[in-house]
């Protein structure tokens, strides 16, 4: 439907600081710290206080523009560990500082014990009070659960990275649907192998994330659905860990010898490329895994992996970016913000 001209929202040119409280719901005091960019307002009032300028055409025609206000405080809480694309992911936040500057953010990288959830709910309570919006790599534990709505209640909003936690007031997630990625992987495998019997097995980090459960789920359906001659020999956790998933590589070739297939559905891919180049098996076994780093592009390279499932980690900072930005204007969170598209990279066709 098309507006007419008498249809669109007018300029206020007498709108006062006192029209904005009262539109708002909050004092005047209120109203003049977040024009000004003075702290000591939650994130959730200072988002109200900006809608209600806006409405009235007051932020607009005499506040001072946002820019002027104090920095928006960010921290993305990623766990700790050997995984080389979140490690990447912790550095390129860091090291953007000035291009967050220029939307007038700023933020920190905290890393937290990876697969520990009463550590991951402390901290986003503790950092919750120092910053007005946090991003993070969810667990699924009702207390992570419980920490983001206390946060939620407190103004401050959270948002997924990368894997997501269900029944919460988390405002946005930003990453790949991991129920199709895990198709995607399966879809590979199985064209790779071939229409013959075969088996394959997966290595997850931790189902305590349900990025990778849903990658599981959606690996397990695609066979069930396309594939059904080929076999699913069971799922291990290694933790991210590339000492581990070696162990957990030489142990699923030992019990199943014609091995066809391996879906790594975390991290540490390099334990699983050496178990199988020690064993000879490199050129046999299709090996599928998560994460473009210069880790697995040396292993496409050397043909060690077959293909690698990626999302561009600037885009995902950017996603993150918009969102927060989106909230301090008072504007729906993922406006303007599309989902993350699934990148499927090999040897032949490496960026």
């Amino acid at each position: 439907m098309t507006l007419d001209v008498d249809d669109k929202p007018r300029r206020s040119r007498s709108a006062r600081i006192d029209d904005v409280a009262a539109r708002a719901g909050v004092s005047t005091a209120t109203v003049d710290r977040v024009l000004n960019g003075r702290p000591g307002v939650r994130a959730l009032t200072v988002q109200r206080v900006l809608r209600a300028a806006g409405e009235i055409g007051y932020l607009i025609d005499e506040a001072r523009p946002a820019s002027a206000l104090r920095p928006l405080r960010l921290a993305f809480l990623l766990p700790a560990g050997d995984n080389r694309f979140l490690g990447m992911l912790g550095r390129l936040i860091g090291g953007s500082q000035a291009q967050l500057a220029s939307f007038n953010m700023r933020a920190r990288v905290d890393h937290i014990e990876s697969f520990r959830p009463e550590l991951l709910a402390q901290h986003l309570r503790a950092v919750g009070r120092e910053v007005d919006g946090i991003a993070f790599m969810a667990l699924e534990h009702p207390t992570v659960r419980e920490a983001v709505d206390q946060l939620a209640e407190r103004g401050v909003p959270t948002v997924t990275l990368i894997s997501d936690i269900a029944n919460t007031r988390r405002v946005a997630y930003v990453g790949l649907d991991n129920r199709s990625a895990g198709r995607t992987a399966g879809y590979l495998i199985g064209r790779f192998i071939g229409n013959r019997p075969a088996k394959v097995a997966m290595i997850a980090g931790s189902l305590s994330y349900r990025a990778h459960e849903e990658r599981e789920m959606g690996f397990l359906h695609l066979f069930q659905d396309l594939f059904p001659q080929i076999q699913v020999v069971g799922l291990r956790e290694g933790h991210d860990e590339e000492a581990r998933n070696y162990r957990q590589t030489k142990t699923l070739l030992a019990q199943h010898p014609d091995l066809a297939g391996i879906y790594n559905i975390g991290g540490g891919p390099e334990g699983i490329a050496r178990a199988l180049k020690e064993a000879g098996r490199q050129q046999e076994v299709v090996f599928v895994g998560h994460g473009l780093t210069p880790a697995t592009r040396d292993l496409l390279i050397e043909g060690a992996m077959d293909a690698v499932i990626t999302q561009n980690p600037q885009a995902a900072l950017m996603d993150c970016v918009s969102i927060f930005a989106n909230l301090r204007a008072g504007l729906p969170a993922t406006q303007g913000v599309e989902r993350p598209r699934t990148e499927i990279v090999l040897r032949e066709n490496l960026p």
